[in-house]
């Protein structure tokens, strides 16, 4: 079953569930459980997603780095010196 599966059926169960006639302490259990997956599918469709925008066309993860060069390794008095 697919994580959206997975979200529209708990959430259709959540809609119906006061009107089933389940006893309380059920309710309390599901309401419970079904939270915790819905927290857990929806970090996990929200990570895929931030993977998809940051992910180049050759397959590799196009990230925010930064590096300065500057043109050789040398201190500036070595270059002097040289």
């Amino acid at each position: 079953m697919s994580r959206e599966s997975i979200v529209f059926v708990l959430g259709i169960l959540v809609f119906l569930m006061p009107y089933l006639g389940i006893p309380d302490n059920w309710k309390f259990y599901f309401y419970n459980v079904a939270g915790i997956l819905f927290i857990l599918v929806g970090y996990s469709l929200r990570r895929s997603a931030y993977l998809r925008s940051i992910e180049k066309e050759d397959g590799e993860h196009d990230g925010d780095s930064f590096a300065e060069h500057r043109g050789s390794h040398m201190t500036p008095t070595e270059e002097v010196e040289k």
